[in-house]
């Protein structure tokens, strides 16, 4: 008996040194929990990166801003070319990580331990996140909102708040959108606390060892949250125009993001569908097609958006029933199968 112990112990030790444990079902089974996780840390390798660079350019605002004592005008009328690219480079890096982070929020808010970094920098509402924003000159913000929101609305001025003066970034002889000085202050407090959290994301995705009940939890959790995201969409500034009501989700479709957060839950039902198609082959399948139909649902909308097409609010609320009909389906066969299997679901 103390060998089998001793055994025991090792393999668990031996797993553990290289990521989830592949545990095998008397079926012989097993699911691939580290694909998920190798996933998840090249994604958040990434945005580390990407939430530095953002903050570099901030840096260099902010200094333009504070070498004229933040007078604007004078900023704009002596370092346009200066002002101009940092604005410009701290857009792009925002771009580039808004759609990085999407690729992984149904594992980070799907899973639990990983779960409170999702509404400080994704999801999270006015008055209601656990964090705090710090500014360069002191001041605090009590519950700000989530940091994706709040730098896309300063950058680009749909926060009328965060907004100094008007400004033609590109040249063109005409203001487009977007066409501000930010508040620099304010823009250097977000991508500061955009680098810390994603910094601290980036270090907990490499100590997490998922779990069966991790990857189902997500599924459980994420899949049906697709109505929100359309209603995300119907209010953005791609259906509503310069009615919207929020300043939010108007730089990259909200189509595009649901395309992202259906990805990252297929990644995550591949590491477990080989248990799934074990213990019920017609399942696994409907699960797996299930998803993608989700997937391509978005993507022919967004598809359809790019090239042109404008949708209508009613258009929007019909579109969203369809896809939550969809997603609540799916999810109950996920949670069928995983009561099957035996896998407990954590309170989320």
């Amino acid at each position: 008996m103390t060998r089998l112990i001793r055994l025991f112990v090792l393999s668990v030790l031996i797993a553990s040194l290289f990521g989830a444990a592949q545990i095998a079902r008397a079926d012989g089974s097993k699911a691939d929990l580290n694909v998920i996780k190798t996933y998840l840390q090249g994604k958040t390798d990434a945005l580390r990166v990407g939430a530095e660079a953002l903050r570099a350019a901030s840096d260099s605002y902010y200094a333009l801003a504070k070498g004229v004592q933040f007078d604007y005008a004078a900023l704009w009328t002596g370092k346009q070319a200066a002002a101009a690219k940092a604005l410009t480079d701290a857009k792009a890096a925002w771009v580039v990580i808004s759609p990085l982070y999407e690729q992984i929020e149904g594992i980070v808010a799907g899973v639990p331990t990983l779960q409170p970094y999702d509404p400080i920098l994704d999801s999270g509402v006015k008055g209601e996140v656990e964090f705090d924003l710090t500014l360069p000159d002191g001041n605090i913000i009590a519950k700000p909102g989530n940091l994706y929101g709040l730098l896309e609305t300063s950058l680009w001025g749909t926060e009328k708040t965060h907004v100094k003066q008007e400004a033609d970034l590109d040249g063109n002889g005409k203001m487009d959108f977007g066409d501000v000085l930010p508040d620099a202050n304010f823009v250097k407090g977000a991508a500061d606390s955009m680098a810390k959290y994603m910094t601290a994301l980036n270090a907990d995705a490499a100590k997490w060892t998922p779990t069966e009940s991790d990857a189902f939890t997500a599924l459980v959790v994420m899949i049906p949250t697709m109505k929100e995201y359309f209603a995300a969409w119907k209010n953005s500034r791609f259906i509503m125009g310069d009615k919207a009501d929020s300043g939010e989700f108007s730089v990259i479709s909200r189509l595009a993001d649901v395309q992202d957060i259906v990805g990252s839950l297929q990644v995550i039902y591949k590491g477990v569908a080989p248990l799934v198609n074990a213990k019920s082959a017609a399942l696994d399948r409907a699960i797996s097609g299930g998803l993608t139909d989700l997937h391509d649902f978005a993507a022919d909308l967004y598809k359809q958006e790019q090239a042109g097409k404008k949708f209508t609010p009613e258009q929007a609320d019909l579109f969203a029933g369809e896809a939550q009909a969809n997603a609540d389906t799916l999810t109950g066969r996920v949670a069928q199968i995983a009561a099957q299997l035996d896998i407990k679901l954590a309170n989320n």
